[in-house]
């Protein structure tokens, strides 16, 4: 049985502070905490399974031992941060940031005060999926670790890169680079001519871009509309827009 330390540390990471704290977040599930031990298992700081979950994996417990706790399932309830627990949770260190941004491939995603943990997780997934090497975010974007974005991303941290800053100086410091917005109003992203490098800015869910940013724009982008819908979800029109635009 998990002692109360345990889960009060395991719980800590519910909190951002704690998780810039300790330069870690958590993960669960098979699929997520399986991808992060094949391809980084130096970053594993603990590990909480189920006595199932360790007997299938003992190919990848290999030097990993003096991490592994086996836990039951009432453990897993007192510190999973899912509705329903999974088989096996990890604490795992965060990257290194490097110096600076990775901006060379065809499309760099910037995004303004995205606040759904969900839609910032399904972006970074989707991002993975289009090669999309980096995210940058505005400081009020949610915070890419938190338990909710990582279930989300589906391992697809481990690949693109998230960056927080001011989202002004970092159009000024690449204004070689031509900034595209989503946007209700404006040119079809069918219609448009592609450059080799662009970032593309994704507003808030409800309130959009913010003027400003959304004045610094060389383009506005719209997705064609045929039925009556106000809007769509930002992680669906991140992707759509990824289609056409990072590909």
């Amino acid at each position: 049985m998990l002692s109360k330390a345990q889960v009060k540390y395991i719980q800590s990471f519910a909190h951002k502070k704690f998780r810039d704290e300790e330069r870690a977040f958590v993960a669960e599930g098979p699929k997520v905490v399986g991808e992060y031990l094949q391809e980084r298992p130096g970053d594993l700081l603990a590990l909480y399974a189920l006595p199932a979950w360790i007997d299938e994996h003992t190919e990848v417990m290999v030097g990993l031992s003096r991490r592994v706790h086996v836990v039951e399932p009432s453990d897993l309830d007192r510190i999973s941060f899912l509705t329903t627990p999974n088989t096996v949770l990890a604490v795992i260190r965060k990257p290194e940031q490097p110096s600076s941004p990775d901006l060379s491939a065809p499309c760099t995603l910037v995004l303004d005060d995205i606040q759904d943990p969900g839609n910032l997780g399904t972006i970074i997934r989707t991002a993975d999926w289009f090669g999309v090497r980096t995210i940058i975010c505005s400081a009020s974007t949610a915070d890419a670790w938190n338990p909710k974005v990582v279930q989300s991303t589906m391992g697809s941290l481990m690949r693109v890169q998230v960056w927080y800053t001011d989202l002004v100086d970092l159009i000024n410091a690449h204004a070689d680079i031509p900034l595209w917005a989503a946007a209700l109003e404006g040119r079809q992203v069918d219609k448009l001519e592609k450059p080799p490098h662009i970032l593309l800015l994704i507003g808030n869910e409800s309130k959009g871009i913010r003027p400003s940013l959304l004045d610094r724009a060389q383009e506005r982008l719209t997705i064609p509309k045929v039925g009556k819908a106000e809007s769509l979800n930002a992680s669906v029109a991140t992707g759509i827009l990824l289609s056409q635009l990072a590909v």
